[in-house]
Order: structure tokens, then sequence, then C-alpha cells
């Protein structure tokens, strides 16, 4: 088991990815914490752990309050002792351009997709540096390079989260604390798929994909990041400090697909 004993708090680990990655550390033996903003979703995730013969416990909250993260990590050294790992998986996805981003718009997705992180990995530093270390591992996005041209807040938000986690691990790695960044691409979610549906795809979207979006046949899934979060948080990474990981089928960077003939 890659992750035995370990103690992980995954942000947003209610539905999707972060789920994903909640039964993917409790299979590899950590002691997870569950967390999210619906008690009834979070319970669901906690026993279906438990019924898998792992580890797991809750706690609530939401992190759009700046109060929140401080009080979720004492709820995490309390009930275990200490705090090996932080994955901060929870955001919002906000669409929206210039013209229809608000100032209360981009408050709230800078506060949850960005302050949140920063505060959540200031209440758990003196936990780490006791300990003699940590791991943070930051969920990011493809978008955070530039971001569809209706994604302005949450492309803001998730370049933020970029430099905050090469800002720290270079602050911080001679703590033994490491932060790394998963800059995940397009993945197919429960709430991807409602959106898509929402926007009018039809119900076998996913299955109609051209290559060009999803070389493989297939979008990414909630289990595909899950192992690579694995790595970073396992011993096999302690050597490895404020890295980012492209997570998407193709190169992002410098990517020039093929051009129409017109014929």
């Amino acid at each position: 088991m890659r992750l035995k004993d370990k103690v992980i708090l995954v942000t947003g680990s209610t539905t999707g990815i972060g789920e994903g990655m909640a039964r993917t550390f409790a299979r590899e033996g950590a002691r997870v914490v569950v967390h999210g903003t619906r008690e009834d979703a979070a319970r669901e995730v906690v026993r279906g752990i438990e019924a898998a013969k792992g580890v797991a416990t809750a706690v609530m909250g939401s992190l759009a309050d700046p109060e929140a993260p401080a009080r979720i990590i004492g709820e995490v050294i309390g009930r275990f002792g200490r705090i090996d790992g932080l994955v901060n998986n929870a955001a919002v996805m906000t669409r929206g351009n210039i013209e229809a981003t608000d100032a209360e718009t981009f408050d709230r997705t800078v506060a949850i997709n960005l302050r949140a992180p920063l505060l959540l990995i200031r209440a758990a530093l003196p936990h780490f540096r006791r300990q003699g270390g940590g791991s943070v591992l930051n969920i990011g996005s493809v978008n955070g390079y530039c971001g569809e041209r209706n994604q302005l807040a949450y492309s803001i938000s998730k370049g933020g989260l970029l430099t905050l986690t090469r800002n720290l691990a270079d602050a911080h790695g001679a703590e033994g604390i490491r932060v790394n960044l998963l800059s995940v691409g397009w993945t197919l979610t429960p709430n991807e798929f409602a959106l898509k549906k929402k926007e009018g795809f039809p119900d076998d979207w996913p299955s109609r994909l051209p290559k060009s979006d999803a070389p493989s046949g297939r979008l990414l899934s909630p289990e595909d990041i899950a192992w690579a979060a694995v790595y970073f948080l396992s011993e096999e990474a302690r050597l490895i400090n404020g890295s980012v990981l492209d997570l998407e089928q193709y190169p992002f960077l410098g990517r020039n697909p093929p051009k129409a003939t017109g014929r």
C-alpha cells in the first residue's frame, strides 16, 4: 500500500475527482478525511470507503468562509493527531467572459479556488513542521495557462494556484514540505456530464467526441487523476517539489492541430 497510514484531507471530495481520489487513497491504505458542504453526500462516501475496509471520516464547511480552513485543519488534527497530506481539490466552476464577470462573481471564485487553498496550507504548516514534513497537492486545470473565453474568473484562479504552488514549494522545500500541482484536462465527472447536457449536448455526448478532444477514444476519468495523485503523495515522490504535471491526452502547450484543407 503506497499511502499506508497517511492522514490525507481531500477538499471537495463528495463527488467527481475528489471522490475518486478519496476512494483510491483509502484503497492504498490512507486514513482519508472527506470534505464537502453536504453532510449526507460526505457520509455516503465515508460509508463506501468503510464498506471496502478503508478508514475515513468527514469534515464539513464552505470554503467561501475565510474562517473555515483553520477550523477544518483543526478538526483533522483533533481526530487523527496529524496531517500528512492536503489535497486542495474543491473549486467552483464559474462561467462567464469579462462582460459577465462582476466583482461578486470574481471574489467568490477566487475565495474558493485560490484563497481557501492558501489558508488551508497556512493552517497545516505548523503541523507539517512539527511532524518534520508534509505534502500538499493542488488540483489545478489546463485553463490556468489561458483558459476558455467563458471561464475567465475560473482560469485566473487556477493560474494563481499554479503560482502559489511554485512559490510555496520554493519557500518551504528545505523544511520537508512539498507542494505540487496536477494541471487537469477535460475529465468526465457527473457534474461535467450534467453541465454539458444543460448546454445542449445529447445524452451520449461522451461517446461522440472527436479525436481532437479525446485521442484515446474517451475522456479522462476521476480514477485517472487519482492514480497520479497517489504518486505525488507517496514516498516515491519524496524528492519531487514544485512540479506541475499536465494530465491531458495531448501536449497542451505548443499543440498545433491539423488544419482544415477546405476539401
